[in-house]
């Protein structure tokens, strides 16, 4: 049973920074690219960044570039975002993707595996 388990939401200050985790297992997560998604209310899911199945290419949406960044630890099956200077607008539920390829991709379409969200409030 493939299970994506994120962890290090919760309410911060504008300017601040947040470590997400994204923990996999059921699946060969090194064989594969992975990506954070978010969705604010009343919103539709967004792309926010992506890495391949070694780490070796990143992207990020032009809103976070800068500021975010995405990694991974394939010995711990595990991927990281790093949010840095944290706004208002980036307060979302942030969801782990897991894509069955080595390449990343912007869109969720393209993603097999979703972990449940966690939510990230920013307060001005």
């Amino acid at each position: 049973q493939v299970q994506l388990v994120e962890s290090g939401g919760g309410l911060m200050q504008a300017g601040g920074s947040l470590r997400l985790s994204c923990a996999a297992s059921g699946y060969t997560f090194s064989n594969y690219a992975a990506a954070w998604f978010r969705q604010a209310p009343g919103k539709e899911r967004d792309f926010v960044a992506a890495i391949s199945w070694s780490g070796a290419s990143t992207y990020y949406a032009d809103s976070v570039k800068g500021r975010f960044t995405i990694s991974r630890d394939n010995a711990k099956n595990t991927v990281y975002l790093q949010m840095n200077t944290l706004k208002p607008e980036d307060t979302a539920v942030y969801y782990c993707a897991g894509r069955r390829r080595g390449s990343s991709s912007y869109y969720s379409s393209e993603y097999t595996y979703w972990g449940q969200g966690t939510q990230v409030t920013v307060s001005s």
